[in-house]
């Protein structure tokens, strides 16, 4: 099915290739539908499996994960998984910087 007008905001779809990271990491250039309004972009399910196969020969897929918030004394804690902390390259008695971005984001970084 041809869509020529966005779900998002009734803008009309144009066909262009587009640039996708995940993580911060260029997994490369991709082809879109591309509202011309609001910027919405509409991946087809063969692109989508292509975007993944080249999150997973970069190492990138099924790095996001849920954790739970754990205590340690007075303070919480967070623990980061062994994918994500070897990715980062985060090693353990390293000193991080951690702070408020807002009241729903949380970020460190070292």
């Amino acid at each position: 099915m041809i869509r020529d007008k966005c779900d998002e905001c009734g803008g009309k779809l144009v066909e262009k290739n587009v640039d996708f990271s995940m993580f911060g990491v260029m997994l490369g250039k991709f082809p879109a539908e591309v509202c011309s309004k609001c910027g919405e972009e509409v991946f087809t399910e063969e692109t989508s499996a292509k975007i993944d196969e080249a999150a997973k020969e970069k190492g990138l897929y099924g790095l996001a994960a849920s954790t739970t918030v754990g205590k340690s004394g007075d303070s919480l804690d967070i623990r980061i998984s062994k994918k994500v902390a070897e990715f980062v390259n985060l090693q353990k008695g390293q000193t991080v910087m951690v702070h408020p971005e807002g009241k729903n984001r949380i970020v460190i970084t070292f």
